[in-house]
This record gives C-alpha cells, sequence and structure tokens, in this order.
C-alpha cells in the first residue's frame, strides 16, 4: 500500500449542519498528496506578477539560495487549501465560499516539484445568517519527506445547505 493509501483519510461526507458540527474535535482529516510542480509555481507567477528568481529560476536558485533550488511561493501554498480540503469532505451544500484566515505561517519552504498534503480540523462552527454556518479550520499542510510543516493557518470558510 502507498503512503498516500495509507496515511489519507477516506472522503467524508457532510449533508447537513449537524453533520458539520459533529466534526467539532474530530480527529483531522488528512488529503492526498499534491505535487507542487513547476509549471504550477510559472503559472502561479504570472498571476500574480510575483517572478522573483528564488521561485523560477532553478539554476540561481540552486547556485544562490539558502533552500538548494526553486521554491514554491508561500502564497501558491497557501491557495491550496481548499483543493486539498476538497480532497477530504464532501459537503452536499448550496453554495460554501473562503471567507478568511485568523493567521498564517510558513514554517518552511516547499521545493519545487514536492508534494504537499493538508491535515484539516474543525476548531468550531457557527451560526451565519441565511441558514448557514462558519467554519474554523485547523490546518497544517506538509510537503513530504520535511520535518517541519510547510504552512500552518486557520482557515474560515462559509457552508450553506
Amino acid at each position: 500500500m502507498s503512503e498516500v493509501a495509507a496515511n489519507a483519510t477516506a472522503v467524508v461526507e457532510i449533508a447537513d449542519l449537524a453533520a458539520l458540527r459533529a466534526l467539532v474535535g474530530a480527529q483531522p482529516f488528512v488529503s492526498p498528496w499534491r505535487e507542487v510542480s513547476a509549471a504550477s509555481v510559472q503559472g502561479f507567477a504570472d498571476a500574480t506578477g510575483d517572478h522573483q528568481w528564488i521561485h523560477i529560476d532553478a539554476e540561481r536558485a540552486r547556485r544562490e539560495s539558502p533552500f538548494g533550488g526553486p521554491v514554491a511561493h508561500g502564497f501558491l501554498t497557501l491557495s491550496l487549501v481548499p483543493v486539498l480540503l476538497a480532497g477530504t469532505l464532501k459537503m452536499h451544500q448550496r453554495m460554501g465560499v473562503n471567507y478568511g484566515l485568523n493567521r498564517v505561517r510558513f514554517t518552511s519552504p516547499v521545493p519545487v516539484g514536492a508534494k504537499l498534503r493538508g491535515r484539516f480540523g474543525v476548531k468550531e462552527v457557527s451560526d451565519v445568517e441565511g441558514g448557514g454556518a462558519q467554519v474554523v479550520w485547523n490546518v497544517t499542510l506538509e510537503a513530504e519527506g520535511s520535518e517541519r510543516p510547510a504552512c500552518i493557518a486557520e482557515f474560515i470558510s462559509r457552508h450553506y445547505f
């Protein structure tokens, strides 16, 4: 069995607000691994205008960077939170939106070509207008083979069933 299959949590189906509330304090959900390719780093650089050499100039990054090669943008790493979360949960909802973040720390670089996965724990669920719920997620993004997490954050989403 591969490490991905051995460590990934099966996709959990959430049918309503009660099922969502039941996740508070439960074991974290673990996403499948996802590669951070050079193409995705280049696409992010092009989309944001952040063409700093530590991200896109592999030769220079190998020569001059303290990371030993090119690394993904921190905000690219962070932008993967929703897709990694979607790899752990299937919400049967009318609509879900990203609402923001309470805190974010990029605690370790993500080498281009590395694989990331997310660990998601539900910290709290509260009611919002319109019959929805706001969820605060404890998020840890891990790069395969790294002893330290790549990113830790409190991510906030809203869900309407």
